[in-house]
């Protein structure tokens, strides 16, 4: 369980020659007696980890698709203790790790201590807290290497090199790589250096460097992916699973992670 196990992960994968493929999901979306269910599924498609959300009143770095989801979600009366009681059920025979998205004021709610112990109790292996810079995550920082959970830092674009030097040093499990300026949601462009700037993160992270904001589809997924470990994908799972189309996220999976 924890940080060995997401790494353990994603070297297997990257070992049999695939891309790594990370689908996040909002918890609760669909309805929370759904959640392994569909935790299963993407394990099955092939996926590297699944990120989950956790839904959030004021989800500042969330497009408008994760954010209707967030806000059916919390309708159905999905809370982060309800998320946590769920993952907790199947932690033992679970094999894919579960990685929660989250923002800082659900943790300061929860307490943070009491946070991460209940992480660590439901199985969960690493977390991304987007609103968490770099300078204000000593807190955080204690409580996750106590659970020995991943702590995955992002990487954004306009980030200066000496700062994204930093970031990529420090991230666990991977290192989250923003590949677009603004929220999450689908793209049909990248800037020119994109490329670019996935190498040099590359070159400065022990970690894996995924791709995220932005892939819209397995096209994209292996343009950025030439240039780094793999993507991250949300909006577009999110939609797919609301409008039910469970087939097109497999195919979007299994030809984001084929070799090229």
């Amino acid at each position: 369980m924890g940080k060995q196990k997401l790494s353990n992960h994603l070297q297997k994968k990257l070992a049999a020659n695939e891309k790594l493929f990370i689908p996040y999901i909002m918890a609760g979306d669909g309805g929370l007696e759904n959640l392994e269910e569909r935790i299963q599924f993407l394990d099955d498609a092939g996926v590297a980890a699944i990120e989950l959300g956790i839904p959030f009143s004021d989800p500042v770095a969330d497009g408008p698709v994760i954010q209707e989801a967030g806000i059916r979600a919390r309708k159905s009366g999905t809370t982060l203790k309800k998320i946590l009681d769920v993952l907790e059920r199947k932690k033992d025979s679970r094999t894919v790790p579960i990685v929660l998205m989250t923002y800082i004021n659900p943790i300061y709610k929860f307490g943070i201590a009491n946070f991460f112990e209940a992480c660590k109790q439901a199985g969960v292996d690493g977390v991304i807290i987007p609103d968490v810079p770099m300078e204000e995550e000593q807190d955080i920082a204690v409580e996750t290497t106590k659970q020995d959970i991943a702590f995955i830092r992002l990487a954004a674009l306009t980030s200066p090199e000496d700062r994204l030097k930093q970031i990529a040093e420090r991230s666990e499990g991977f290192l989250y790589a923003v590949s677009v300026t603004g929220t999450t949601g689908e793209r049909a462009t990248y800037v020119d250096h994109i490329d670019t700037y996935l190498q040099s993160l590359k070159t400065f992270a022990n970690v894996p460097v995924l791709a995220g904001f932005g892939v819209s589809n397995s096209e994209q997924a292996k343009t950025l992916g030439a240039s780094c470990d793999g993507v991250i994908v949300g909006s577009s799972i999110v939609r797919l699973f609301h409008e039910q189309k469970t087939d097109d996220i497999k195919a979007f999976i299994q030809e984001s992670i084929r070799p090229s």
